[in-house]
């Protein structure tokens, strides 16, 4: 006696079975997940086209009531720094420790271009093949991007910028050289040993005669010495200066390296620089 015919009929059932499931393609399909707004902005002084990333913090995107101030940042590519740093706009204006801002990313092209000054030193011209553009890329930040943003957005006259390492010493270099362009220079790691350290020897007579409005500035350095000393300098140039349009604030990172330290320091300033206003009680 065998029991073949029942195997048939068994394996067939299966074949059914299986004909019968739902197949993949029908499956419902993955959308795309979107946490801000982006746009491209071609630019006569960059004479290149350039990427934009925003993002509104929740509650205040289209608002016709309310302005915001502008946050902006280099090195703010999607594949860049731009959505750590968006993620820490949005919990930190969520849970009340941030005033709300519009977060501005300006993609690199030619990072080593864009955010470097002018130097002297051999060794720097290593890096890339053109360096020292950093004049050009505050005309388009100023020219172009500033007045886009305006157009674009309900925003207030309050801008302030965001950045680490070369961008560091962007913003460095931007408030000894424009300060006007923001109120609030936000600087981790900033590479200050560019063009033998020029920015510091420079500070000294920046700070004694600046008369504008008043300024802040926030550094955060990491355990690299070398960077921790140049910035812990720059930090006690200002307080020794005395200029009481201008403040300045050190903090250190010790178990942080420069690979790691943007994101817990940008933490740290958006706390402390942005919080928002206590309520009297």
């Amino acid at each position: 006696m065998t029991f073949r015919p029942l195997a048939h009929a068994t394996s067939l059932l299966v074949i059914l079975l299986l004909l019968a499931r739902p197949a993949a393609a029908q499956q419902p399909a993955a959308a795309p997940l979107s946490i801000g707004q982006t746009f491209t902005l071609a630019s006569r002084v960059l004479g290149e086209t350039r990427r934009i990333n925003v993002y509104v913090p929740p509650g205040f995107p289209d608002s016709a009531r309310t302005a915001l101030p502008v946050l902006y940042m280099p090195d703010g590519g999607m594949a860049e720094d731009f959505l750590h740093v968006a993620g820490l706009v949005q919990v930190s204006v969520g849970n009340g420790t941030m005033r709300p801002f519009l977060l501005v990313g300006i993609e690199n092209t030619e990072r080593r271009r864009d955010l470097t000054g002018p130097t002297t030193d051999a060794e720097d011209r290593k890096i890339a093949p053109r360096v020292g553009g950093s004049a050009a890329f505050r005309r388009f930040l100023r020219q172009e991007l500033m007045p886009e943003i305006q157009r674009r957005y309900r925003v207030t006259g309050e801008k302030a910028i965001i950045g680490e390492s070369l961008a560091g010493l962007f913003i460095v270099e931007t408030l000894l050289t424009e300060p006007d362009l923001f109120d609030t220079y936000l600087a981790f790691d900033p590479s200050l040993w560019w063009n033998k350290e020029r920015l510091l020897q420079q500070a000294p007579t920046f700070l004694r005669q600046y008369r504008g409005p008043a300024k802040t500035l926030f550094v955060v350095a990491s355990a690299q010495p070398d960077i921790a000393r140049e910035t812990r300098e720059l930090a006690a140039l200002v307080q020794q200066a005395g200029n009481q349009r201008l403040t300045a604030t050190f903090s250190a990172l010790p178990h942080e390296t420069h690979g790691t330290v943007y994101h817990p320091a940008a933490l740290l300033a958006l706390r402390a620089v942005f919080a928002p206003p206590t309520t009297a009680k």
